[in-house]
């Protein structure tokens, strides 16, 4: 049995739904939404990850015993909150848009309806997950678009929590990467897991041909060695008198990266070893990877920028309610005012508009029902729970796969522009209509 998810949660949640149950509006029907005001300071786009993520979480969302007794212990929660909450199963809807598709300044990404007790609570644990994953995503975009047809290795595991980092792994791999290094995420998503050895492992021998002869006896002569734990060439020319021509690749890890993939690539030809690759890590970016585009570089193995998401740690995505029922049980549309902070009221459609070639033109965010419109708007937002029950096809394995393949469908469709890393404006407007 997997653990609850339910107290992954603000305690001001929970004293809200116990407010409104006394108030006796906690059963209106009502919609919330999430969305981003805007992107990261000269982001372009941004992808949309972790919703396979959520919905294995809103699944595990249950106040067991154990639960309720912890909430009992503080002092704070009524006997007809914990009695909801001991019985709390979400039996709403859920749509949004579907893993791996582009986002931009008011996406409408979540629409939650449900009554105001059952959407309410899941404030923490929506954000949490699609804040999170997306910035990673977001940003593992940009690294792959860098690197072109070089495949990028997600390997920022140590940089970052424990459970961030297999989320990460997971935002990563849905954004174009090709691997990760982690193991937990491999298994829990079908991930292709890749490494093979660090500095240590060189200097527990005594001498760095014997560190190289260890592993390819037991990994073949076709891994990749790290040559830079001592002299580069002398690891190189080491590296290819262990392995032969059939090595896989070197690895380097530090230094000028452009400069040394040079001379580098040089030396291995020299040696007869044309076939041979070369790996570049080292706290790369989208900018590092742009910048090595002209060197003979084979991957990229990214990790503490990525896991970061490159300076943008999060999507600043809200959770805000835009429309409920009154008392007379007719919809009201409600929003945010404050200055800055202002949001448009009432349940969303979206569409992705395209020009007669399928390039996007504008992402179109309106209020009501989805209008016929021109037949080359995309429909953006798909149902993710229906009464309560998931679409198993966004999650697991299989909800990575297809999230991958529609993050490569969805930048296609985007103007050239969106492979630009230069700051910028949204690659295509938001277009709000009434």
């Amino acid at each position: 049995m997997r653990p609850s998810t339910a107290l992954k949660t603000d305690h001001y949640e929970l004293t809200m739904l116990q407010a409104a149950l006394r108030s006796g509006a906690a059963h209106r029907r009502s919609v919330f939404e999430v969305f981003a005001r805007r992107l990261p300071a000269g982001r372009r786009y941004g992808v949309v990850a972790g919703t396979g993520r959520l919905l294995e979480a809103l699944e595990d969302f249950r106040f067991g015993p154990e639960e309720i007794a912890h909430l009992e212990s503080l002092g704070v929660f009524d006997a007809a909150t914990l009695d909801f909450l001991r019985d709390f199963r979400f039996s709403g809807d859920i749509y949004g848009y579907a893993e791996g598709e582009a986002y931009f300044p008011n996406s409408p990404i979540l629409i939650v309806e449900s009554t105001f007790a059952e959407a309410c609570i899941l404030e923490t644990l929506v954000l949490s997950i699609l804040n999170h994953d997306s910035a990673i995503a977001s940003a593992a975009a940009r690294m792959t678009v860098a690197a072109g047809t070089r495949p990028c290795i997600e390997m920022g595991s140590r940089r970052t929590h424990e459970d961030a980092a297999v989320a990460a792994a997971r935002a990563a791999v849905i954004a174009g990467f090709a691997s990760t290094s982690n193991l937990e995420a491999g298994r829990d998503y079908g991930l292709k897991t890749t490494g093979t050895a660090a500095h240590s492992f060189t200097l527990l021998h005594d001498s760095e041909e014997a560190a190289f002869r260890a592993q390819v006896a037991t990994l073949g002569a076709g891994t990749s060695l790290l040559v830079d734990t001592y002299d580069v060439e002398q690891g190189i020319r080491t590296a290819v008198k262990v392995a032969g021509p059939e090595l896989g690749a070197i690895r380097l890890d530090s230094g000028d990266l452009v400069t040394q993939a040079g001379w580098a690539r040089e030396l291995l030809d020299s040696l007869g070893n044309e076939r041979t690759g070369i790996v570049v890590t080292s706290d790369l970016d989208e900018y590092a990877i742009a910048a090595l585009a002209s060197a003979p570089v084979t991957a990229y193995g990214v990790g503490t920028k990525l896991v970061t998401g490159s300076g943008a740690p999060t999507s600043s995505m809200v959770y805000k309610l835009v429309a409920r029922e009154n008392e007379d049980g007719e919809w009201v549309s409600v929003a945010k005012k404050a200055k800055d902070k202002v949001s448009v009221g009432g349940r969303k459609y979206a569409l992705r508009r395209l020009d007669e070639r399928g390039i996007a033109t504008a992402e179109v965010v309106g209020v009501g029902h989805r209008p016929e419109g021109d037949h080359n708007d995309r429909p953006l937002l798909t149902q993710l729970v229906t009464g309560g029950e998931i679409v198993r096809e966004a999650t697991g394995a299989e909800g990575v796969r297809r999230a991958a393949e529609r993050f490569r469908r969805s930048l296609a469709e985007l103007p050239v522009a969106y492979t630009r890393l230069t700051e910028g404006e949204p690659v295509i407007p938001t277009v709000l209509e009434d």
